[in-house]
């Protein structure tokens, strides 16, 4: 596995020309228009890259893309990947590995989430500050890279302080603090969304929003080392009086709708590095 993600990591050095990202970027479901914001010194398709998954999702572009935001360098990976889409967790967590061996020393990741905390609306963000684990497993079962990071990684605090603050800060200078919330996030498989009694169950344990991501890679980045950053973007809402079936084009619709807040937001905290 580590001798696969050093290939990985020199062919895009190779083929970058030895560019040195300091922030990583993951882009969710419906939130690939951010990449437009980054000035593009490198594009590099996924099926290109040697021993890296594709994505296989709507909206997933399947691009790496390694330039300049707000005048930092940037490394955004524009398309992720899921268990659900047939991959282990070691594949879904690949990317964020390379790009630490890329050189990054932060990541920023974003996501589609339904919101189950009744005081949220449709299009909202929530800066994620805990997480529940409701995946079948997580990248680090195995054998440890111990190259990479401890057997038993700390999670006390998985989404890094500092940078909650400046996302904060930043939502506080964009004038987005009504659109803007703070909650738990609860990651499950997928790919059925669920019913009526698992949103009761989730919002119950603690959960203010629901998705299928993002905690497997924050977890291979805590392992590392590097601090994290996430934002889910609310696209529908699951809290009782508000259920109904989803539409996906509805789910496409709110992340387009909250998309050039959650890019402003972005890249004023991208900026601030």
């Amino acid at each position: 596995m580590l001798n696969q993600l050093k290939e990985t990591a020199a062919y895009i050095r190779a083929n970058s020309q030895n560019f040195l990202p300091e922030t990583g970027i993951i882009l969710g479901t419906g939130l690939g228009a951010l990449a437009r914001e980054v000035d593009v010194e490198y594009e590099i398709n996924y099926a290109d890259i040697p021993h890296f998954p594709l994505s296989t999702v709507e909206s997933h572009a399947g691009r790496l893309l390694l330039g300049h935001m707000g005048g930092k360098k940037v490394a955004v990976l524009q398309g992720r990947f899921h268990y659900y889409e047939g991959y282990t967790m070691q594949q879904v967590a690949m990317p964020v590995r390379v790009l630490k061996l890329l050189g990054i020393s932060r990541l920023l990741v974003s996501n589609a989430a339904g919101g189950l905390n009744p005081d949220f609306n449709i299009a909202d963000l929530m800066l994620i500050d805990d997480h529940i684990n409701l995946q079948p497993g997580n990248p680090l079962i195995g054998t440890n890279l111990d190259e990479l990071g401890p057997r038993f990684p700390d999670m006390f605090a998985p989404y890094d302080a500092n940078l909650l603050r400046r996302a904060e800060a930043a939502v506080a200078a964009l004038g987005q603090t009504a659109t803007t919330r703070r909650g738990v996030y609860a990651s499950v498989p997928g790919p059925m969304l669920e019913t009526p009694a698992e949103y009761r169950y989730l919002r119950t344990i603690g959960a203010d929003a629901v998705g299928m991501s993002t905690v497997p890679e924050v977890i291979a980045a805590r392992h590392l080392s590097l601090p994290v950053l996430a934002i889910s973007v609310i696209t529908d809402l699951c809290a009782p009086g508000h259920l109904k079936p989803v539409v996906l084009a509805d789910i496409f619709a709110a992340a387009a709708t909250a998309e050039p807040r959650l890019t402003a937001l972005v890249k004023e905290v991208v900026a601030g590095f």
